[in-house]
């Protein structure tokens, strides 16, 4: 087992409602080739369309590469969370839509942008993730499931499905696919803390990157 997939497995063992963290997707594309877009200055990482957790201008950025139905994504979400209270104000939280399962995480996807627009996407983020393993089984995965899951969190239900179909939400969808493509993300999630990429890879790792950045922007 390498060690990305033995720290996704004890981070499972924390959650008596969670088993099999350390399953992931690979990508064939090199997250290497995210330095050099990175120096360019490229947008790559962070669209202004994307969704935001915690103070707009944040010094700090954490750009994490997401996909609602990976269980690994589930497992570092109450880290992410407990960076940002940590850290408040100084650190904000930029989420990239990685839909690397398919139907699910599209649905989930589109779902989550509803969710946006009307104003509910951390409790429709929370109930999605919470019940992950409902929807998002990985030998039978039942994305119908994931509209109540949502309509339970406050969605509105009727307003949702124009929602979910707009341009606007396929754009993101589209754009998001091209820039994991020109990151080389190949599994997730993948963190960049101010552009600098999470490697190597751990919730220990991560929470230190996250603070030397906060320390580094306060001095």
């Amino acid at each position: 087992m390498n060690r990305r997939a033995l720290i996704l497995s004890v981070l499972a063992l924390g959650s008596a409602s969670f088993v099999g963290a350390a399953w992931y997707v690979k990508r064939q594309a090199p997250l290497e080739s995210a330095q050099s877009l990175v120096s360019e200055g490229n947008e790559v990482l962070v669209r202004p369309y994307s969704p935001v957790l915690g103070p707009e201008n944040a010094p700090v950025t954490i750009v994490e590469f997401f996909d609602p139905a990976c269980e690994a994504c589930r497992a570092f979400h109450p880290i992410v969370k407990d960076l940002l209270a940590q850290h408040e104000p100084a650190v904000r939280v930029v989420m990239r839509y990685t839909p690397f399962h398919g139907a699910a995480s599209e649905e989930a996807i589109r779902i989550l942008e509803a969710a946006r627009m009307q104003g509910v996407f951390e409790p429709v983020l929370e109930a999605v993730l919470r019940e992950q393993p409902r929807w998002a089984s990985h030998g039978s995965p039942q994305p119908g499931l994931i509209l109540g899951i949502a309509v339970a969190a406050g969605l509105d239900a009727e307003a949702a499905r124009t929602q979910m179909l707009a341009p606007d939400v396929v754009g993101i969808l589209n754009q998001d696919r091209a820039d994991v493509e020109a990151v080389g993300v190949r599994q997730t999630p993948t963190f960049f803390v101010n552009g600098k990429p999470l490697d190597p890879f751990g919730d220990v790792e991560l929470r230190r990157l996250v603070s030397a950045e906060v320390a580094a922007v306060q001095n």
